[in-house]
């Protein structure tokens, strides 16, 4: 009985003691807040603590290495390149649309036949998105981001890997997947140059010739306007772009002469040529499409894209990102000059090369893990007539392999095939391998000049109707 009355009283005291024990004040703990994940947009995405805007860290790191068939002993027949990239992708849904601000940092680091320059952070892409607005760089509107081309060296198209710039643009979607886009861009990334230094041009003549003069790109006045016309389905899409590009010239009518600045003569009147060329526009149209060929794999695609360029050789040079000052496009010890525009010396105004281009390409699946691209673009070049000379033929143009010739702003074409195979053993982690063939044809026979071994001129040519070379690369990249 004792012992139920103490076991009783126990029970009291622990119980009395836990009430009095409630009735004391609770300290506040801080609430946690855990990163959510953001479904919406994708996988990686996640809401940023106390915001109700979602973001995506990732990146990308690649190790490229390059073979290039070599000239003479002078040039690095192997490049090597390392590059890591990082993006930030942050996204907000508001009543006007989505807000989306994204910022692409790449940095590169390249030796041997990719041309050595030190590593320096790049803005590759930086812009804003808010409803149909897109501000700062981007990739140009007059190719398509989507577009499914997977090769690792150039072809002569608008290759959207190469082709970001400084823009300002509005899209307006129609809904079903049309949409149209109005872009102003930078122009100068656009412009092609060249220094058209011809030391053939008149040779052995009776009478005077006169060859095309250079001129060097003003300051810019207007944007590049690009517009668009866009439709994206399961099935692929496709595109219709053009853009109007400026030509102007900073005093193509004035030369200097032992040191003497003097104005250029014209040489049907003999007064002098104006000061600087009137203001001129190129263009360039193109049409583009890509779509889904799942009865030859699941996963496979074919693309292509038509340009032609008039006076605007930029839209069709690669993804070209960067303004070129002596273009030139070659293949084994030929070199053709390219450029936008020259002055006509008979007129003292500009003259504009057009240039026109197709690529496209096949993109198969073996397995899920082992890819084969084939690809290749075909691309014209045509200056006017007065841009070139022929070469008389003469006992001395014999002698010096010139006779025949055609210099200046010669036609030519150039052709580019290729493929590569890619093993992808780990999801977003690849191994790929791919050759490349180039061969540049003028339509004409040209003086080469005739090198040394180390690459030294020795005053002779050779007559070349076409040249060939092949470059090789490998590459290891993984994206996260």
């Amino acid at each position: 009985m004792t012992s139920v009355r103490l076991l009783l009283l126990g029970s009291v005291a622990i119980v009395s003691t836990g009430v009095q024990a409630a009735d004391l004040p609770a300290k506040s703990v801080a609430p946690v807040e855990y990163v959510r994940i953001c479904s919406t947009h994708g996988n990686g995405f996640f809401y940023i603590p106390g915001t109700e805007t979602c973001l995506r860290v990732g990146g990308r790191v690649r190790a490229e290495y390059l073979y290039v068939e070599p000239i003479d002993r002078s040039q690095d027949t192997i490049g090597f390149r390392a590059r890591g990239r990082i993006n930030i992708d942050a996204r907000t849904a508001t009543a006007y649309g989505m807000l989306r601000t994204y910022i692409r940092m790449e940095m590169t680091r390249n030796t041997g036949a990719y041309g050595f320059n030190p590593t320096s952070p790049e803005i590759n892409q930086a812009f804003v998105q808010f409803g149909g607005l897109t501000a700062g760089r981007a990739v140009s509107f007059f190719t398509d981001p989507d577009l499914p081309a997977p090769n690792f060296g150039d072809l002569k198209f608008d290759d959207p890997s190469n082709a970001e710039v400084n823009l300002f643009a509005y899209t307006y979607s129609f809904g079903n997947g049309f949409s149209a886009t109005l872009s102003l861009e930078d122009g100068t990334q656009r412009s092609v140059n060249n220094d058209l230094a011809f030391p053939l041009f008149g040779v052995a003549s009776t009478s005077p010739v006169f060859a095309p003069i250079a001129s060097t790109y003003a300051g810019e006045l207007m944007p590049d306007v690009v517009a668009n016309l866009r439709y994206t389905g399961t099935w692929g899409g496709a595109q219709l772009s053009a853009a109007l590009h400026q030509i102007r010239d900073v005093s193509a009518g004035v030369t200097t002469v032992g040191g003497v600045t003097a104005p250029v003569l014209n040489p049907i009147t003999g007064l002098p040529n104006p000061t600087f060329a009137d203001t001129d526009y190129g263009f360039a149209v193109a049409a583009l499409g890509y779509a889904n060929v799942p009865a030859l794999g699941v996963g496979d695609t074919v693309w292509m894209m038509a340009t032609y360029t008039d006076g605007a050789i930029g839209y069709l040079n690669g993804g070209q990102s960067d303004a070129i000052s002596d273009g030139f496009i070659g293949a084994g010890t030929l070199s053709m000059p390219i450029t936008d525009a020259f002055v006509d010396p008979f007129t003292g105004e500009f003259k504009a090369n057009k240039a026109y281009a197709i690529a496209g390409g096949l993109n198969h699946n073996w397995t899920p893990t082992i890819q084969t691209n084939v690809f290749g673009s075909w691309m014209r070049f045509d200056a006017p007539g007065v841009a070139q000379y022929v070469v008389p033929t003469t006992v001395a143009t014999i002698a010096a392999g010139t006779a025949g010739t055609t210099t200046g702003l010669v036609d030519f074409d150039e052709t580019r095939v290729g493929a590569n195979v890619i093993w992808t053993p780990v999801k977003e982690f690849l191994i790929g391998v791919e050759a490349l063939y180039i061969r540049v044809d003028p339509r004409e026979r040209v003086a080469v000049p005739i090198t040394t071994a180390a690459g030294d001129p020795t005053g002779a040519f050779r007559s070349s109707g076409s040249e060939d070379t092949w470059e090789g690369r490998l590459r290891v990249q993984r994206d996260f």
